[in-house]
């Protein structure tokens, strides 16, 4: 006989247990299906361990390059073997709090593999250890995320040719390694195997490094990577691949140059994109193109009462965005009427320095013929940024006719977190008069916001407002 409940969620990710906690908070009778570890691959395979190595390596390259330190500096070593298990025991704490959140919460966790079943599209089959399993619910929460994309010219087999996953368990690191894309994953691996003495190659089929982001950011912060030893390739069309002798080699066609190329390495690792774990959820959900599940304003699917978040959507593709898809959709699910404003959606990229951005670029504002102007502010002139030596970046706000902010970008240390303040605004529809109204302390990295906005009016104090 199936069991009852008020609400189903198919996946343990980001999207699925920030869900399955909201509905549990709304006294919702809840069970969550997930087929391999809490937390999904942001926490497992992806975010968590990713900024675990980036902030280990930074440590390890910035007292290495320290010009006030002095001494045998050639005697530190990097402890891989160690790094990588205190990495892991970092993941298994934060997977075990969520665990122990979702139990504490009345939530049932379900391990096995989870679709809709034919007619009955809110009976979900549940494929487990000990056999099959139905579950009755009136309301479904789809949260099956991502996977990580194929080429048609290359496979990865784990070993020569890895994903991320791999990248993130290697038991020794490579002399060198190919990496196939500039967007945030090739870029944060990149610079974690560089810090650590790897020669790093990026090969990207578009003109710039983090297709869609601002371009004037962005072109700066190309520059800045290949400074620290990355070397970035772009307008690279690859065509073909060998593995041959435990090395790997790429062939293609430069876009620009029409010119060959031929890279080798003992890794090439891809990192172009990923696709949506859609398939066999249900033959009656609308798809586009890409496999993404149509889903509205509410996160809810073609089919009344099933709702679809995270990665599987589509958008871009961020732990963050499926949490708060994850919230609303389980507030929608037990009878709230919530929607879901993509306009203040912020992501950054963990390099050095960081990048972070949230609404328009100014290309997106031009073509869409929005009345705006531009407050820029470099961190040559903030304190806090010389003190820390680290005054490379710059501060981009983005404000329409009406002084309203519809976009920021920041190149900077800590932008992951400077970027919420802009956010907050955008999201109030604040002015940009409100930003600079707000005493900021000093010296701190977010006074450069303030600056910014200030230069936006021709307000500025410290640059000049020509």
């Amino acid at each position: 006989m199936s069991e009852r409940w008020d609400l189903a969620i198919l996946g343990g990710g980001p999207g699925g247990y920030v869900a399955a906690l909201r509905a549990a908070q709304l006294k919702r009778k809840v069970v969550l299906v997930e087929n391999d570890r809490l937390g999904g691959t942001c926490m497992n395979y992806g975010c968590i361990p990713t900024k675990y190595l980036l902030y280990q390596t930074k440590i390890y390259k910035e007292f290495r390059e320290n010009k006030n330190f002095e001494g045998p500096l050639e005697e530190i070593k990097c402890n891989w073997r160690r790094m990588q298990d205190e990495k892991n025991k970092t993941v298994e704490r934060l997977v075990n709090g969520i665990e122990f959140l979702l139990k504490r919460n009345g939530v049932e966790i379900l391990r096995g593999t989870g679709f809709l079943k034919g007619e009955k599209e809110k009976q979900v089959v549940v494929d487990t250890e000990e056999g099959e399993k139905i579950l009755e619910a009136d309301k479904v929460i789809l949260a099956t995320g991502s996977s990580p994309a194929g080429l048609s010219f290359i496979d990865p087999n784990g070993i020569e040719v890895i994903t991320s996953r791999e990248a993130l368990e290697l038991d020794s690191i490579p002399r060198d390694i190919l990496i196939i894309g500039a967007g945030a994953i090739g870029l944060e691996m990149g610079m974690i195997y560089r810090r650590l003495g790897t020669d790093v190659t990026i090969l990207e089929i578009l003109p710039t490094i983090l297709p869609g982001c601002d371009r004037e950011i962005v072109t700066r912060l190309e520059r800045l990577l290949k400074l620290q030893g990355l070397k970035i390739n772009t307008q690279m069309k690859i065509e073909e691949s060998e593995i041959k002798d435990s090395k790997v080699r790429l062939k293609g066609t430069c876009l620009e140059s029409k010119s060959p190329f031929e890279f080798e390495a003992e890794k090439v690792l891809i990192a172009a994109g990923r696709k949506p774990n859609s398939g066999g959820l249900s033959e009656k959900l609308l798809l586009d193109k890409q496999g993404f599940v149509r889903a509205n304003a509410q996160l809810e699917t073609g089919i009344p009462g099933i709702y679809a978040i995270g990665d599987l959507i589509g958008g871009k593709l961020l732990a963050h965005k499926a949490s708060h898809e994850g919230i609303i959709a389980a507030e929608n699910a037990s009878g709230l009427e919530e929607t879901m404003n993509y306009e203040a959606l912020p992501m950054a990229v963990y390099t050095s320095p960081e990048f972070s951005s949230v609404g328009y670029t100014e290309q997106e504002a031009q073509g869409r013929g929005i009345k705006h102007h531009i407050g820029l502010f470099s961190l040559q002139a903030n304190g806090r940024a010389l003190t820390m030596g680290k005054a490379e970046g710059i501060v981009k706000v983005i404000v329409d006719g009406r002084d309203k902010i519809i976009g920021g970008h920041i190149l900077a240390p800590n932008a992951s977190e400077i970027i919420t303040e802009i956010t907050v605004a955008m999201n109030n529809g604040l002015k940009v008069q409100d930003v600079f109204a707000s005493i900021h302390i000093h010296p701190t990295l977010s006074e450069a916001v303030m600056e910014a906005s200030m230069k936006a009016k021709n307000r500025a104090l410290h640059i000049l407002n020509t």
